[in-house]
């Protein structure tokens, strides 16, 4: 039993961001339903649906999709409106032909603008709800547009109270997963250079990264919506995502390498460098890591670059004895490839320490404030 309350609690706790979404678009649903009713407004469904569909997982994420939702709902109600209104449409085939000239220009609106994604849909309700009410076209759009109004409201004044989620303290949560990403990419793609890596390896490494990067670039857009807003104080997180970017351009450098494994000779000399280059990298990435979730200072770069300058210095040895001259051009292209790919990586990791630590000073700045 205490197993099983264990695993509970584990699970709660790993989704913790999720239930507290669930909670907070529950929250939001019935509130919008009750003041859906309060102002007696014709289809509360409307406010219901909108409250749902603007309460996100982040503050930021709100705000984006109330404001969308709303641009979109108002652009749709007023264009379907004036239709309506000058095309009238009595019989079947005059109302094929209005709703044809509604939709078709806010569908096209819509594939160039996502955020007017809404648009059609509620000129198509502007123009045919009033068939079945028997109402007018203005009506319609009116009651649709405080509808939506009253839910997306409901729905963003839910996400700010209940329960807050910030898209800051969610990007550095979404940069972590992919610095653990990073580090799982950099042992395989490091000893590739010895072994040689198969291209469904390589691929499967670097989708990993690339879906990672596009979850952190989206909720760090969502995060610098909430530091414009005013919403959230803290570190610029872009510095951290172009670093992130960078860092993923050198692993595939360092993974179009690794598809041809050094030759014998050279692998006896450079075998222990290059081991001591991956385990120091390795450890420096999943140190910084979890700084920066504990926002504490980052780790030190020393063993790394200790192990690189060994490296370094062996590479100059072999060429130094012409032991790189009679490779195949393929092999010396890729061979100095990773040299390069290393020595940016060095560079990135002193941005990466430079972030963890404006991170760190970040939090450590509050509490000195609080504690003067």
């Amino acid at each position: 039993m205490k197993l099983s309350w264990r695993t509970v609690g584990d699970w709660l706790v790993a989704r913790r961001m999720q239930l507290a979404l669930g909670f907070r678009v529950m929250i939001a649903a019935l509130l919008a339903l009750v003041v859906a009713l309060a102002l007696r407004l014709p289809l509360p469904l409307w406010a219901v649906l909108t409250a749902v569909i603007v309460t996100q997982m982040s503050v930021g994420r709100s705000i984006k999709a109330t404001s969308d939702y709303l641009v979109g709902t108002i652009g749709g109600a007023i264009y379907g409106g004036v239709i309506a209104v000058l095309f009238p449409h009595a019989s079947e085939l005059a109302l094929l032909a209005v709703l044809a000239l509604a939709v078709a220009p806010l569908a096209i609106a819509a594939a160039i603008n996502p955020s007017l994604n809404v648009a059609p849909i509620t000129a198509i309700i502007v123009l045919l709800l009033p068939t079945i009410t028997h109402g007018s076209p203005l009506e319609s759009a009116i009651d649709r547009v405080l509808e939506v109004s009253v839910g997306a409201f409901t729905g963003l004044a839910v996400s700010f109270a209940v329960v807050p989620s910030r898209a800051h303290n969610l990007a550095i949560t979404a940069a972590a997963r992919m610095l653990a990403q990073v580090a799982v990419a950099l042992d395989e793609l490091l000893q590739g250079l010895m072994r040689g890596l198969d291209t469904e390896t390589l691929h499967r490494l670097q989708d990993g990264i690339g879906t990672a990067l596009v979850g952190l670039n989206a909720v760090g857009a969502e995060a610098e919506r909430e530091r414009a807003a005013w919403l959230a104080v803290g570190p610029d997180t872009g510095p951290l995502l172009r670093t992130l970017l960078r860092i993923r351009h050198d692993l595939v450098m360092i993974g179009r390498a690794a598809v041809v494994k050094l030759p014998d000779h050279l692998q006896a000399r450079l075998g222990p460098m290059l081991e001591e280059v991956r385990r120091s990298a390795v450890a420096y990435v999943r140190d910084s890591r979890a700084a920066l979730l504990a926002r504490e200072a980052p780790p030190s770069l020393e063993a790394f670059e200790q192990a690189l300058r060994v490296y370094a210095g062996e590479i100059a040895a072999l060429r130094a004895e012409g032991l790189t001259r009679g490779l195949p051009a393929d092999v010396t292209e890729r061979f100095f490839t990773v040299g390069f790919a290393l020595e940016q990586l060095h560079q990135n990791f002193i941005d990466l320490h430079r972030c963890v630590a404006v991170w760190s000073e970040a939090r450590r700045s509050p509490m000195r404030r609080s504690a003067a």
